[in-house]
């Protein structure tokens, strides 16, 4: 039994639960041509044959243009170590981004969008994020790394 799940509605499909080693069966149903838009919101993990399976779809998918939406942690983290975890006709036009506030003990995930907070080579300054205390919210990730992709 399959831990992910994959809803396709036309040209956009959703991605939940874990990328696992059943990945490659579960995304037999994707589209390989045409515009994508996958949204990655639900994504729990990726393990390691996950990966592969990942990377292996990515392949069979050369000839549509993808765009990833709303990834999470879990995804960047394998888009910065993993060479070609986006393919070349992917493109990630939003990620969330994890902040915290260490007083307060408070942890927000803001959601970052291509266009708006980065362009393609450029990371725009960080916003000022508070909680719901109005407290100011640091980053939860070095910055050097977790946005090495946008930088190349």
């Amino acid at each position: 039994m399959s831990r992910c799940e994959i809803a396709v509605n036309g040209n956009e499909v959703s991605i939940s639960g874990i990328i696992d080693d059943t990945f490659g069966v579960v995304a037999a149903q994707l589209p390989l041509t045409g515009k994508l838009k996958v949204n990655l919101k639900n994504l729990k993990s990726i393990n390691s044959t996950g990966i592969r399976e990942w990377i292996k779809q990515m392949q069979r998918m050369k000839t549509a243009f993808i765009e990833f939406y709303e990834c999470p942690k879990v995804f960047i983290d394998q888009v910065n170590m993993v060479q070609g975890f986006v393919p070349a006709n992917g493109k990630v036009e939003s990620f969330y981004v994890p902040f915290f506030n260490e007083e307060n003990e408070t942890e927000k995930n803001v959601l970052f969008k291509y266009g708006e907070h980065y362009t393609e080579g450029k990371l725009n300054p960080l916003p000022e994020i508070k909680d719901d205390t109005g407290a100011v919210m640091e980053l939860d990730v070095v910055e050097a790394k977790y946005f090495k992709f946008i930088k190349g």
